[in-house]
């Protein structure tokens, strides 16, 4: 395993399939801040995805947060034909992922969630951490879910203590 070659991987985007595109495109853009990078319809191959079937008619938004390269999320939805759609998930388990973000108004950010009526699982609270090198984070977070379920832990960092520091 020593002798493997070196890989270098960067991980650009995360695609959540979605009920309702203009609900979850606009859910992004007023309580995440995302702004649209791409907007396409797409016809599936029947390779490289793991559901659907050649010929499939899909619809695919990114969204990007602050950086050009990392950080987006992906819309999919089904056109035709629509993919049954499961229950809408109300907790986090095997097999779902937990978003963290980083924002600068944790309380608006929730606020505007619940504008949206969407789940708002936790209010605005503060905590403390300590990160990778010792340093206390103290943080004002909230955690809420998108429209269809996928959940979203935000932080806002208030200051930051260095190691050593009284």
């Amino acid at each position: 395993m020593n002798d493997a070659p070196r890989i270098r991987s960067i991980i650009k985007r995360t695609t959540l399939m979605v009920r309702d595109m203009n609900r979850s495109r606009r859910w992004y853009e007023y309580v995440l801040g995302m702004k649209t990078w791409l907007d396409q319809e797409f016809i599936i191959s029947g390779e490289g995805i793991a559901v659907g079937a050649k010929g499939d008619k899909t619809h695919l938004v990114i969204m990007k947060a602050e950086d050009d390269k990392i950080g987006m999320i992906g819309l999919l939805q089904w056109l035709d034909p629509m993919l049954p759609a499961p229950e809408i998930p109300t907790a986090v388990n095997y097999g779902l992922p937990v978003f963290v973000v980083e924002t600068d108004n944790a309380a608006e950010l929730a606020r505007r969630a619940a504008e949206l009526d969407t789940r708002v699982y936790a209010a605005r609270h503060e905590f403390t951490v300590t990160g990778a090198h010792g340093e206390k984070r103290h943080l004002a977070g909230t955690s809420i879910f998108d429209p269809d379920g996928h959940f979203f832990e935000c932080n806002q960092v208030l200051s930051v203590e260095e190691p050593g520091a009284a």
